[in-house]
């Protein structure tokens, strides 16, 4: 069965710059001011171990730093995950971790070596003096465990053998090991001490980030809830294995979701309350309605298809900035792949200007929203066109010149694309040989 939402008349969008160039910036130019801090408060460095000593401070500072970053990362600011968007900051948080899993380790070799060096003593010996009789320390030895866990999990190679809820509920632990691990950052920083501007500073750092995860990763979520009441509605199928979800709720265009933005759903459900996974909406918001559609691809996914009218649901959002926002031109070309149509069939819908939709699936069974989409185009005079594996299984080829024979004038267009890794980095390389400049091919993962 498809659900076939009431088409609007596509509105006039307002495009915005994203600051995804400016945060970099910003945060290295943090790293070098607390290079700056370990300068301007070290005297002459003499000796072997004054320089491993002096070296493990900066990388303690530059750890200590980082774990902020880390954090602040991990709060789901709206600024960032709608303007930047959830891939891009889910990747910049990944490298964040690595940097810091690096510079702890660093620092804990270079500081234990340089004691060690001073007091002419033996490693171990100066590690259990270091972790039993230094103040904070045994907190911070905790943490860091904490820490080099998140960082095991968190590789491809272990996270690939692990269930998603262990890789979230472990991830989790970051907050414990950064807040075991401050207070030691001030008792025993040499930057620090007698330094109360350096002290209020860090302070601050660490607070502010603080107040972020709690407001926007706990609160406004509560009050989301809390205000907007969501239950699931209706599910429907829409393909072989696919699935459309209507959850109903309360004032829901408050919420300010845009075509081509997810959420991170939890439904209230036997085996299904403790994951939240991101689902993109399949049509545009409605003022009392919200469409997701999802491919049963694991168990939270083939769950889905069993939920029933009037099950709770819990969500966080919206997030994603694959929207109109990004559009540069009057053309659009949305790719799709898959599952992946389902934020491409919203903007389908919502997209001004001349729009073409090129939806790639392995047969005409595996077309989700198929009716939905062929309406769509007939009412607002768009193309849909369907890149089907041959009879034989032969795919087909999405070559630069394939793609100038389908969509006259390609590089006067905007590119929209969505679908699984692989197919996505294929088309982009198709797309950038094709002459589509890197800054109009518009692109978000899902896999977070």
């Amino acid at each position: 069965m498809t659900t076939v939402y009431e088409q609007q008349a596509p509105p006039v969008p307002i495009v915005r710059r994203s600051p995804a160039p400016l945060l970099p910036a910003v945060l290295w130019a943090g790293a070098a001011a607390v290079v700056a801090l370990w300068w301007q408060n070290t005297g002459s460095v003499v000796g072997t171990a004054g320089r491993l000593t002096g070296a493990g401070r900066i990388a303690g500072l530059l750890c200590g730093y980082a774990c902020a970053v880390l954090v602040g990362l991990m709060a789901r600011v709206p600024l960032l995950e709608r303007r930047i968007g959830s891939d891009r900051v889910a990747r910049w948080h990944a490298m964040a971790g690595r940097y810091t899993v690096c510079l702890l380790i660093a620092h804990i070799a270079l500081t234990i070596a340089g004691y060690a060096a001073q007091d002419r003593v033996s490693l171990v010996h100066e590690t259990l003096t270091v972790v039993l009789d230094y103040p904070e320390m045994i907190k911070a030895t905790l943490g860091t465990v904490i820490l080099f866990a998140v960082g095991v999990t968190s590789m491809r190679a272990v996270r690939r053998r692990t269930r998603h809820e262990f890789w979230y509920y472990v991830h989790l632990l970051t907050y414990a090991a950064v807040f075991l691990a401050f207070g030691h950052q001030l008792a025993l920083g040499a930057e620090f001490a007698g330094n109360p501007l350096a002290q209020g500073v860090w302070y601050a750092l660490y607070v502010g980030v603080a107040a972020l995860v709690v407001w926007f990763r706990i609160l406004a979520p509560v009050r989301l809830n809390l205000r907007h009441r969501l239950r699931v509605e209706a599910v429907h199928q829409e393909a072989r294995g696919v699935w459309s979800v209507v959850v109903q709720g309360r004032r829901l265009d408050e919420l300010g979701a845009e075509p081509g933005q997810f959420f991170r759903w939890r439904f209230l459900a036997d085996g299904l309350r403790w994951t939240s996974t991101p689902y993109s909406l399949s049509a545009p918001p409605r003022p009392t309605r919200l469409r997701i559609t999802v491919k049963a691809l694991g168990d939270h996914s083939t769950s889905v298809a069993l939920l029933r009218p009037g099950t709770r649901v819990w969500a966080e959002g919206p997030y994603g900035s694959l929207t109109a926002d990004r559009r540069t031109t009057g053309k659009s070309l949305l790719i799709a792949a898959g599952v992946g149509i389902t934020p491409l069939r919203a903007l389908f819908e919502t997209l001004p200007g001349e729009v073409t939709l090129l939806y790639r699936a392995r047969s005409a069974d595996d077309l989700a929203l198929g009716g939905e989409l062929e309406a769509i185009a007939r009412w607002r005079g768009a193309r849909v066109l369907y890149a089907l594996n041959g009879s034989d299984g032969s795919r087909p080829r999405l070559t630069p010149g394939a793609l100038h024979g389908a969509v006259p004038a390609l590089a006067d267009h905007d590119v929209f694309l969505c679908g699984p890794p692989g197919f996505a980095e294929d088309m982009y390389e198709a797309l950038r040989a094709a002459g589509i400049p890197d800054r109009r091919i518009h692109h978000e993962s899902f896999e977070l």
